[in-house]
């Protein structure tokens, strides 16, 4: 069941195949915020910050939800390497 990111009707992200996908996208691009509540104060809970939400919808016809999720995985691992490298050369 593909998911994408949207605020209010327009669609912000490219389809992933799960909901869990785009958060990730998400959480990279700094749009999840931690919030307590008063009423539990317990451990915080990410939250989509605005009015941004996570909804189900159609791929494009020209969009495979698989490759996009393969592609930000890649992109992910590739900055996680070129960080490593960063800090090694300091």
């Amino acid at each position: 069941m593909p998911y994408a990111l949207f605020s209010k009707e327009a669609k912000l992200s490219k389809t992933y195949p799960g909901e869990a996908d785009v958060w990730k996208v998400a959480q990279k691009s700094g749009l999840v915020v931690d919030v307590v509540s008063e009423q539990t104060r317990a451990e915080p809970r990410a939250i989509l910050d605005h009015d941004y939400e996570i909804r189900f919808c159609q791929a494009e016809p020209h969009e495979d939800p698989a490759r996009n999720k393969a592609e930000a995985e890649r992109e992910a691992q590739t900055e996680v390497q070129f960080e490593t490298g960063l800090r090694l050369a300091s």
